[in-house]
């Protein structure tokens, strides 16, 4: 499957906000190497969500949930298991930005829960 390329200042944009997310993480102690399941959100029609749906497992994501607003347009939720270093969520955001012109989707970010690799 060929992937399309993607706008640098979109990527850029993205990036910016994906360091706030990062350095929240770090405040509570994240230690970025630990793999841990990371979720990310598509907006879009019942028919782009349904075929991102059908492939969403060729980028390495299973189908978390499905929300259907009053309003707008419904959300699709994915999940993957990766790590949450700064090479991962940039590549990981990349991977979400070719979906998003692949498919008609709008990329809603993505998340997961700090790992400090205490257990509790």
């Amino acid at each position: 499957m060929k992937l399309p390329q993607i706008d640098p200042e979109r990527l850029e944009q993205e990036w910016q906000a994906d360091q706030d997310v990062l350095a929240n993480l770090a405040r509570n102690g994240d230690r970025s190497g630990i793999p841990r399941a990371i979720d990310v959100s598509f907006r879009g029609s019942e028919d782009a969500l349904e075929r991102l749906t059908e492939k969403a497992s060729s980028f390495g994501f299973v189908v978390l949930d499905r929300e259907e607003p009053e309003d707008g347009q419904p959300f699709l939720f994915l999940e993957r298991e990766q790590k949450s270093d700064e090479a991962s969520i940039r590549a990981l955001t990349k991977t979400c930005l070719q979906i998003e012109i692949m498919f008609g989707v709008e990329y809603d970010g993505w998340g997961c829960e700090a790992k400090t690799g205490l257990i509790h």
